[in-house]
């Protein structure tokens, strides 16, 4: 928060009252403040194609490894050769590519245990394995605000609809609960990222510099941005993508 310091005079353009608030939010959504707990709830959420559920650190870790080593992999109908895991799955993560699946629960048991997060994992209903990991985080109740964001997806499902689904459900699921607002921030070179939150209707508000330092190399964030008022509009056109994803 910036502090009052000197005179006012000289801040902002011409005409523009320099002590101006921001307006009153509406009381009904500030009571919703006091029903979100600082933890995401351990929900399941059910598509089309996929569901979500909490993480399970014993069952699931296994599977998803399996799908984001490199190995060669059949899921159902679909089929990916052996691949360059750094490339295709960890490149803009904090961790990976991980030797075992040890390694890989280590890193995801972080964000289980986050007061401010939950982790969930995406399942493929045809097949019932697991395809990828999304989470709820950055949770800030008291501002009516969560982050969609640790998204991965092996590379036998990418591209085929399911980081779409995911998000449809997961949006829902925040602004159904009263959310006013859903941040995707990912790293300003992961141009797959930036170009899927465009595409799903998230709107881009900038770039923070030298934010993190991720992997011992220098990462700027792009963010972007959902609104509550915008999701009415938002939505259809999301599950039409969800749709066509499947036909």
């Amino acid at each position: 928060d910036c502090a009052t310091i000197g005179s006012m005079s000289d801040a902002g353009p011409p005409g523009i009252d320099p002590w101006t608030i921001g307006p009153d939010v509406d009381p009904e959504q500030l009571a919703v403040r006091d029903r979100l707990p600082r933890k995401p709830e351990p929900v399941t959420l059910t598509g089309p194609r996929i569901l979500l559920r909490p993480l399970d650190l014993v069952a699931d870790i296994g599977g998803l490894h399996a799908v984001s080593d490199g190995r060669e992999i059949e899921l159902g109908s679909l089929h990916v050769p052996a691949y360059d895991a750094e490339r295709s799955v960890w490149r803009y993560l904090s961790g990976g590519p991980f030797a075992d699946a040890g390694a890989l629960g280590a890193w995801l048991s972080i964000q289980d245990a986050a007061p401010d997060g939950r982790p969930f994992v995406v399942v493929d209903h045809a097949t019932d394995r697991p395809v990828g990991v999304a989470n709820l985080m950055a949770n800030a109740p008291e501002h009516l605000r969560v982050e969609l964001g640790n998204i991965w997806y092996g590379p036998v499902v990418q591209g085929a609809g399911v980081n779409t689904e995911a998000t449809w459900l997961l949006l829902r699921h925040a602004f159904g609960l009263g959310y006013r607002r859903v941040d995707w921030k990912c790293d300003a070179r992961n141009l797959r990222s930036r170009v899927a939150a465009l595409r799903m209707g998230f709107r881009f508000e900038g770039v923070f510099e030298q934010h993190y330092i991720i992997k011992g190399r220098e990462r700027d964030t792009a963010w972007f941005r959902m609104l509550r008022g915008e999701w009415a509009a938002v939505e259809p056109a999301l599950l039409e993508q969800v749709r066509a994803a499947r036909s």
